[in-house]
Formats: structure tokens, sequence, C-alpha cells
């Protein structure tokens, strides 16, 4: 007999929570389930509480994804606040340096900056 338990997020969404032990039994279903393209995650733990989730491999690398481009964001973001407070005017960098020093073509509109690999990042 499965243990499920809800657990209300700060956001309003209710997960539904089993125990560990039923995760354990779940496991090859959940597999099956997500070579049937069915990503929904499986949330386990103890005593109704979640302390972990499984997911398909397919989300992980969309969610990997997103956390490399968010780090790379703020690489940006932390290279620019500091060269604006220790700069002076003589150490400015040229728009057009700055942009290839982060891999943004300026002339292409229609694309996003990449991620300093020469490639744009994947949603």
């Amino acid at each position: 007999m499965s243990s499920e338990t809800p657990h209300d997020r700060p956001n309003g969404e209710r997960l539904l929570v089993i125990d560990t032990a039923t995760a354990a039994l779940n496991l090859p279903r959940m597999l099956g389930r997500f070579r049937e393209g069915q990503a929904e995650p499986l949330f386990f733990g103890d005593e109704g509480k979640p302390e972990a989730v499984v997911i398909s491999f397919a989300e992980w690398e969309r969610l990997d994804a997103l956390a490399e481009e968010t780090d790379q964001t703020e690489r940006t973001r932390e290279t620019t606040r500091q060269r604006l407070t220790s700069a002076g005017p003589d150490e400015y960098v040229p728009v057009d340096d700055l942009a290839a020093e982060f891999g943004w073509d300026l002339d292409d509109d229609d694309e996003p900056p990449n991620n300093g690999t020469g490639s744009a990042p994947q949603p």
C-alpha cells in the first residue's frame, strides 16, 4: 500500500509525497513512465516531508542547461559590476570588445547572446 501525503508549497502548489520504501518499489514503474514520455516527477521522503525527487534524464539535462545559463549570466553581471565600480574612464572597454568577450553578436538581433562557448544557450 502506497503512503501518499499531500505537501503544500508556499506558492500554493500541492505535491503528493510518497514514503521512501514505496518510492524504491516504484522506480521501475517510473522509468517506464519516463520512457513513455510522461515526465511528472516522483517526490518522496519520510513522514510526509519531501526530501528527494526523481526526474527524467531529459528534464535533468534541461535544468542543468538552465543552471549553466544562470551561472553565465551571474558571472557577466559580476564582471560588469566590478568594472563599473573600479575602472576609470581611461580603462573603459569599447562595447564591441565587451560583446566579443561574452560571445555576443551585436549585428544579429534575432539571436540571444551565447554562453561564451560559441553557441547560444539551449532552453
